[in-house]
């Protein structure tokens, strides 16, 4: 009996035959073509001649800091029964200091020796090294950092550099070719490509900056470093990915360089940024918001909290008011509000239009300086130096929000850095207690810290609809 499967494939290779055949007969019908109609081609670009031209101007960042050893930590204060029984199934507390390194990237921006990186890359650094493409090695200087977006200068003293090309990043489009030069995992001058997949993208905690969101192959070490387009001009520094894993999984975000070119020169100029703040606490609109506030639309930032003297509540605007523009210039959200905002000069007035009970309602604001994350904030003693070297820039509870969470103690974490950050602190955070002190204002916080330099404190945390425990250790 003759193999099925053969036959089968016997006959479709007739068929085939065939229909070839009677396709090449002359007057066989041939497909009509269609009007106006072309083969679409697509060519991957090549990147060679722009890394042979810009990737000299791309460098490595190391950098050391030394950090302080963590002990482990209860939380009890010392005079609790729970204090001694548990202490015993805890290693003894060591004490001391270790050196940590970092790497980064960054690139030059003129033959002076500045370059711009990420903040992160050299934050508390005891020393930073830059090394260029062809092997030089130099001691770098912080000239500035800012925390708010990420963004760091710092200068080499050297000659003959060579130099990026700027760009603008508000002709980049999705879906264009884009290129990150840097040092993945210590990789030096990896190249990588893909393509713009969004661009003012926002991020949680993020309200400064509209990143570029490509999905260029970013990895740790390439923060800092440049995201080139095809015509060889820098239009953002790399920063940030989102990660299950801690490494590259399609999404990469870049801050756009004219941003990055704005903070630097001011930290060029005084090693610093300064931005304005209105003292309130704004969240999206959802159409379900929007709807129960009356507005057709869910554009606008939603005021979740003024804060008590700050210069909104001096202007008269309340939580619950939807501030719709500034100055004429439409806020689509909270963030546009932030950035708009901080972009301002400390001392401005500005024309705000709300949205309040069904109406439109005009108010004049006057700005403020956002102060620096290390110090204190408004509403804060000036004198309160032991929160800022906690890393905790704090602020009293707001009245309206001591009365929703029913709280007659805590103060509000509006930014953290260095120890309160390794420690897990968050903005929004509220601190209940110290060490099972209650804590009513920053100056009670700032003395309660500063009684405990150099030990390792037990904070009750306010989270959301949770309270935690979290243990900072507070260098001497």
């Amino acid at each position: 009996m003759p193999d099925i499967d053969c036959l089968f494939h016997r006959y479709m290779r007739t068929a085939v035959l065939v229909l070839m055949f009677l396709h090449a007969l002359p007057g066989a019908a041939q497909p009509a073509p269609v009007q106006g109609a072309s083969v679409p081609t697509m060519e991957v670009p090549s990147f060679v001649s722009l890394v042979r031209q810009h990737g000299g101007a791309v460098v490595n960042i190391s950098s050391t800091r030394t950090m302080p050893d963590q002990a482990a930590a209860l939380p009890f204060a010392e005079d609790d029964p729970l204090y001694e029984f548990f202490r015993r199934f805890l290693p003894p507390p060591t004490e001391g200091e270790h050196q940590e390194f970092g790497l980064g990237s960054g690139f030059i921006i003129d033959q002076d020796g500045h370059i711009l990186t990420n903040a992160h890359v050299v934050s508390n650094a005891d020393e930073v090294t830059v090394k260029l493409t062809d092997k030089r090695e130099f001691r770098a200087k912080v000239l500035g950092s800012d925390p708010y977006t990420d963004i760091a200068l710092i200068k080499i003293e050297a000659a003959g550099l060579p130099q990026v090309k700027v760009g603008a990043a508000g002709s980049v489009q999705p879906g264009e070719w884009v290129a990150a030069i840097g040092a993945p995992f210590g990789f030096e001058n990896s190249v990588t490509a893909g393509i713009v997949s969004a661009k003012g993208r926002l991020l949680p905690n993020e309200s400064y900056v509209p990143f570029i969101q490509t999905d260029v192959a970013v990895n740790p070490g390439n923060s800092g470093g440049p995201l080139f387009n095809m015509r060889g001009e820098v239009i953002g520094i790399n920063s940030i990915i989102y990660s299950r894993t801690g490494g590259f999984m399609g999404l990469s975000f870049a801050i756009p360089i004219d941003i990055a070119m704005d903070i630097a020169s001011q930290l060029r100029a005084t090693g610093k940024v300064t931005r304005s703040r209105i003292g309130v606490q704004a969240q999206e609109l959802t159409r379900e918001l929007a709807a129960s506030f009356g507005l057709k639309e869910p554009r606008g930032a939603l005021v979740a909290m003024v804060e008590k003297g700050g210069p909104a509540d001096k202007a008269g605007i309340q939580a619950g008011d939807v501030v719709l523009s500034l100055n004429g210039q439409p806020i689509q959200s909270s963030a546009d509000l932030a950035r708009i905002i901080a972009g301002l000069k400390p001392g401005t007035t500005v024309s705000a239009d709300v949205w309040r009970k069904g109406k439109v309602v005009a108010f004049k604001v006057t700005t403020e300086e956002l102060p620096d994350p290390a110090a204190a904030t408004p509403g804060a003693d000036a004198s309160a130096k032991a929160a800022g070297k906690a890393g905790l820039v704090v602020s009293e509870l707001p009245d309206e929000q001591r009365q929703t969470l029913k709280l007659d103690q805590g103060v509000l974490v509006h930014r953290t850095e260095g120890p309160a950050m390794r420690a897990g602190i968050q903005p929004g955070d509220i601190i209940l207690k110290l060490n099972d002190e209650p804590v009513k204002s920053v100056r009670q916080l700032d003395a309660l810290l500063a009684k405990n330099v150099g030990k390792t404190v037990a904070l009750l945390i306010r989270r959301g609809g949770e309270t935690v425990f979290v243990p900072l250790r507070l260098d001497g």
